[in-house]
């Protein structure tokens, strides 16, 4: 799942291809990389952004989206709006990627009148304050429960367990051990039936590791990617797909053991 980000503000590449016309070829050069599916979003969740209005997101990612019609792979549109949700899979998205799972009013309505996947990915706070203080009994069970409520509250909508994903949220109102310990029990989350979705690209954590800053962490994201895989992800959103892609597949090679990545029949329709 290669990213778009049509943003001026997210943590790792903001500002680089917030125009229209610089996303479509942002977009076009990951398929060429070989991206299976592209996520494209409007709205930063990075630790401390601020909240963006709805005719705003709207004018950054609709035109990306009608642009990308056609394009060859399914079109993801990363929101938790409602409305634009509606709006996107009008425009040719085939697949929801919603932060806040589908609790948004009107959201569960909206994935459930489409044929789109989704993904319900689990946070704590919103992305304004959900960094400062995370705090968790048992921060496994607790993302296991929520996500699992979350997919039983999809199904109970009318949208079928082969079109959801799930995502534990790496960064989103945890520490850097709650990202370790989840990053560890992707075989438990997994459990749950559906395909685990993991966004560890770039991400606090690794510049925690390797000291160095969201644009220098290639390495340290393809290696991230390879372990989330080895546990279980079986689609792995990333910034760098090309890498990642020679990556999996030298270690598939070497293992015999890692399926290729990126496989989304079973959660979406083309």
């Amino acid at each position: 799942m290669g990213v778009v980000n049509v943003t001026p503000d997210s943590f790792s590449d903001g500002g680089r291809y917030a125009s229209t016309d610089a996303a479509i070829r942002h977009a076009e050069s990951l398929i060429a990389e070989g991206a299976d599916i592209l996520d494209v979003g409007g709205e930063s969740t990075r630790p401390g952004a601020a909240a963006v209005a709805l005719d705003e997101e709207r004018r950054r990612v609709l035109a990306v989206v009608e642009g990308l019609a056609g394009c060859g792979v399914p079109v993801s549109i990363d929101t938790r709006k409602p409305e634009l949700m509606r709006e996107a899979i009008a425009a040719g998205a085939s697949f929801v990627n919603d932060i806040s799972a589908l609790e948004s009013p009107g959201a569960l309505e909206v994935v459930a009148a489409s044929e789109a996947g989704v993904c319900l990915m689990h946070k704590q706070g919103e992305p304004q304050d959900m960094q400062q203080h995370p705090q968790y009994d048992d921060v496994v069970r607790e993302v296991r429960d929520y996500l699992a409520s979350r997919i039983e509250a999809a199904r109970s909508a009318g949208i079928a367990r082969e079109r959801v994903a799930i995502d534990p949220g790496f960064g989103f109102g945890k520490t850097y051990e709650h990202n370790l310990a989840l990053l560890h029990a992707l075989p438990e989350l997994a459990a749950l039936g559906v395909p685990v979705i993991a966004g560890l690209s770039r991400k606090a954590m690794l510049g925690r590791i390797t000291g160095r800053p969201a644009n220098d962490r290639v390495y340290a994201s393809v290696a991230a990617a390879l372990f989330g895989a080895h546990r279980g992800a079986q689609i792995l959103r990333v910034h760098d797909v090309l890498a990642t892609r020679d990556a999996l597949a030298v270690w598939s090679a070497l293992q015999g053991t890692i399926d290729s990545p990126g496989s989304l029949q079973s959660i979406q329709r083309k």
